[in-house]
């Protein structure tokens, strides 16, 4: 749609502030940029930088202690961009955090491995192969003026 310039943010509710900013911040290294408080000065939300165009919200305070399964209404995932799946999921692993699927090639031709934040949110770990099925329908658009 004209007018649409990008993918701003998304946003989670968790159960346990510290626990999930440990998570994104500390071991997937996504730093904070700003808080927002209620007026009872505790904290509203959290905003954390995965690029400059694109962040993770983080809002406190979820009833349920895990996101809902996969097939459940709703977002049902997570995927972030990597250059080097390999040297990412070295690192992540390092981190603690354990793969919930290992590498893998995917219908779309390309390779990617998942993970889960400590709410169960699914999260893709993606390498776009130049030669992929995204690649090349947005190749195909471009083709149309699209």
């Amino acid at each position: 749609m004209q007018g649409i310039t990008g993918f701003g943010h998304l946003a989670i509710k968790v159960k346990d502030l510290d626990r999930s900013l440990d998570f994104w911040e500390k071991r997937l290294g996504f730093p904070e940029m700003l808080r927002l408080k209620n007026d009872d000065g505790s904290t509203w939300l959290v905003y954390l930088r995965i690029t400059d165009d694109v962040f993770l919200e983080v809002f406190p305070g979820a009833e349920n202690d895990r996101a809902p399964g996969w097939n459940a209404n709703g977002a049902n995932h997570l995927c972030l961009t990597i250059d080097d799946l390999d040297a990412t999921v070295q690192r992540i692993e390092e981190a603690g955090i354990t793969l919930t699927s290992q590498i893998a090639m995917g219908l779309d031709g390309n390779r990617q491995a998942w993970i889960e934040d400590p709410d169960g949110n699914r999260i893709e770990l993606m390498e776009m192969n130049p030669d992929c099925l995204q690649l090349k329908a947005i190749a195909r658009l471009h083709a149309e003026g699209r």
